[in-house]
């Protein structure tokens, strides 16, 4: 028997149990996934002693970046990212992956088009890190926005946001959990009033299939695309890294 397994805090929103167990069986793996919910990173290393036979783990929220100094080495993606969604276990050693680029990348660009050439970023976490990645690679330039501002950073505050800056910026993405399962009463506080048929609402929330903030934007007839896609997509890239040679 193989074994697998998620840690974050807290994870009755994940997909990863179902969808790894259900392809165990269907595929005839030999194989078992587990969710690990952990209020502290701190417990990571006792989890990793309590269950040593565990090849590979999946990180999300709230430690994909507090997760590397626990890592032997890293990819260079999560290297360039800062954050990391995917370990793998050979030898007692942990090595850390990011697979959330190639599954954001992937899903966003069946719907991108050429009008949707600026964008806005929502929140600062690990999953921002990487669509940030992927924008820079696409070459589409973009503001990150949060809570609080840090202009140091380049970062602006929702309270900063102006008309003119939510009408040219045509990709807004939300990497928060602002929406997410139970909570789906709540969205990123912006004028949603400056929408249009010509903006991509595209929300890495997956639970529930359409949030708040992409109905807003269905309203006032965007594009919109949630985070499934990207899970199914950086769920399989796992399994590769996991089973890689």
């Amino acid at each position: 028997m193989r074994y697998f397994g998620l840690i974050g805090y807290p994870l009755s929103h994940s997909f990863s149990k179902a969808y790894f167990n259900q392809k165990f069986e269907q595929e005839g793996i030999p194989a078992q996934y587990e969710n690990y919910p952990i209020p502290s990173i701190e417990e990571f290393p006792e989890l990793i002693r309590k269950y040593p036979l565990l090849e590979g783990i999946n990180v999300t929220i709230p430690y994909k970046e507090a997760i590397l100094p626990y890592l032997h080495s890293v990819s260079e993606v999560v290297r360039k990212t800062g954050a990391c969604n995917c370990i793998r276990i050979r030898n007692g050693r942990l090595e850390g992956f990011n697979t959330d680029v190639l599954g954001f990348e992937k899903s966003l660009l069946k719907s991108l088009q050429p009008a949707h050439d600026r964008a806005l970023v929502l929140g600062t976490g690990g999953a921002s890190k990487a669509v940030q990645y992927v924008l820079d690679k696409l070459r589409i330039p973009f503001t990150v926005i949060s809570r609080t501002a840090d202009p140091a950073a380049g970062i602006l505050s929702y309270a900063e946001l102006n008309e003119e800056l939510l009408y040219n910026a045509r990709l807004w993405i939300n990497t928060t959990p602002l929406g997410m399962h139970p909570n789906v009463d709540s969205c990123p506080p912006l004028d949603y009033a400056q929408l249009g048929s010509g903006h991509y609402l595209y929300d890495l929330v997956y639970n529930p299939a359409e949030t708040l903030f992409l109905k807003k934007g269905k309203e006032k007839g965007a594009i919109t695309e949630n985070g499934h896609d990207m899970l199914l997509i950086q769920a399989e890239e796992g399994w590769k890294i996991w089973n890689a040679d």
